[in-house]
Parts: C-alpha cells; structure tokens; sequence
C-alpha cells in the first residue's frame, strides 16, 4: 500500500506558528490549515488555509479532527494558551491522532536578571506591593483587568489590541512585536520605569525588554508557564516538518485515496 498524505491542522497564534506555515505554504504534498483563535482583531493571517474561532471545547475539535480528516495536530498555541492546549492533548488523545506541540523555550535568568517569578497577574499585582512604582506592564490585555485593583501605580502598558479597561494612571503603546532591546532601553529610561511586568513568553521577538530591564539594573516580574501535559516537543518550525513527514504520514493507508505526494511527482 502506498501512504497516504499528511493532513494537518496547526493550532496557530505565534511566530513559530507563522514560519510553520510558511513552510507547508512551499509543500503541496502535505495539505495543512491554521486555526487562529481570534483573540487577536486583527490577525496576521498565514499563507495557507485558515479558520478563526473557537471549536467548541474538546468535543468540537474532535469533531473537526474527524471531519477534515486530520492525520497529524501541531499546538502551536502561545505557551500561556492553557485550555486550548489541554484540548488539544484530550482531543489528540481520543481522535488517535499523534499531537506535537510547537513551543519556544521559555527564558532562563542570567547574570544581573533580578526576577521575581509569580503564577499568574494577580500574584503579580500583591508582588507590585502598596508604595507607588513606574510599572512597564506587558502581559497582554487579558490579564489586564487584575492590575485595576492597584490603581496606586502608573501603568506603561503594551499590548497587541486595545483593553476594555485602563487603570486610572496608565498610558497605553498599541503595538505588535519584535521590539529591539535598543527601543526598549530607551522606552523604559524614558518613562522612567521602575519595574517590568511580563510573561514568560520564550523566544526572541520580546526579549528586548528583559535584556533592557537587566541593563537598568531593574526587577522584573514574570509570570511562569503554566503546567501542561507531557507532550512531544519541538522548538523549531524545521524540527516540526520533520515530524510531520515522519509522524504525520502514513496513517490512513487506504489504497482508494492514497497516491505518490505531489512534489515528488513533478521531479
């Protein structure tokens, strides 16, 4: 029997999701949509197929898993994208369908980094303590509505879209990443910025204001990972094709549906 064709649907949302699908963009023997959660108003949309929105908890995506066929998931989700993830690991589970998850590493303190880690925005908010601070907030706008209830501080707050709500001292920069550790420096002196609070995003697109904050002598606030299930893991858009053409193919070998892939055909 000759295997069939990968069919994979990518959990997207991030920039190694993004160089993925530029990948499989250049692969028409390996058919592949991006899901994007729509959290984001306007999204960067990828190259290839894609669906915006939620599939309704685990019995949606299975569903979807099933109706299109998906012979290969990669969660490809931001690291702090916790229940889409854990969906992903249920409905990988149930469906039969192997699972990778996509994630870049996540940052490691280095000499001068004065860190201070905490579980989640309102940990964040009591490590802020009462007296007044300058804080460089960067941890999105869902996590936001925490911060309003110490309205104390002035609040530098950097975010993709716009929040619902701004505490009453705050000024917001729309903007989407990378930023240059030269920009941030220059940000936070500026400001005059007293603390940063972020996630512990990973990767190098936001690192710049870790870097800045360590060349300020600041301390830093940064919310960890949530815990998540074990799972395959790669870091690199290269290392999760790879997978693919290992792991993704050959699962359904029907000989009415299966044919030589496309690229291979053409040589």
């Amino acid at each position: 029997m000759t295997r069939s064709r990968p069919h994979v649907l990518l959990l997207g949302g991030t920039s190694e999701a993004s160089a993925l699908a530029r990948l499989l963009a250049a692969r028409s023997d390996i058919p592949a949509m991006v899901s994007l959660a729509g959290r984001t108003i306007n999204p960067a949309l990828p190259p290839i197929a894609h669906r915006i929105g939620g599939f309704g908890g685990v019995e949606g995506l299975c569903a979807f898993l099933e109706e299109n066929a998906v012979t290969a998931l990669i969660d490809a989700t931001h690291p702090f994208a916790e229940r889409m993830s854990a969906n992903a690991v249920e409905a990988a589970r149930r469906m039969g369908v192997p699972l990778l998850a996509l994630q870049r590493p996540a940052w490691l303190a280095v000499d001068g980094d004065r860190w201070r880690e905490v579980p989640d925005a309102e940990a964040a908010v009591e490590a802020l303590g009462t007296a007044p601070r300058r804080v460089f907030l960067t941890t999105g706008r869902l996590e936001l509505p925490a911060f309003l209830a110490a309205p104390q501080h002035f609040y530098l707050v950097r975010s993709v879209d716009p929040p619902e709500e701004l505490p009453p001292r705050a000024r917001l920069i729309l903007a989407r990443g990378p930023f240059a550790e030269a920009d941030d420096y220059s940000l936070m002196q500026e400001e005059a910025v007293d603390i940063l609070v972020t996630k512990n995003s990973g990767g190098s697109a936001t690192y710049g204001k870790i870097a800045a904050a360590r060349r300020l002598g600041l301390p830093v606030i940064l919310l960890r990972r949530p815990g998540t299930a074990e799972v395959e893991t790669v870091a690199t858009a290269q290392e999760a094709l790879a997978w693919i053409e290992h792991r993704g193919a050959g699962l359904q070998t029907s000989p009415e549906t299966s044919r030589p892939p496309e690229r291979q055909s053409r040589v």
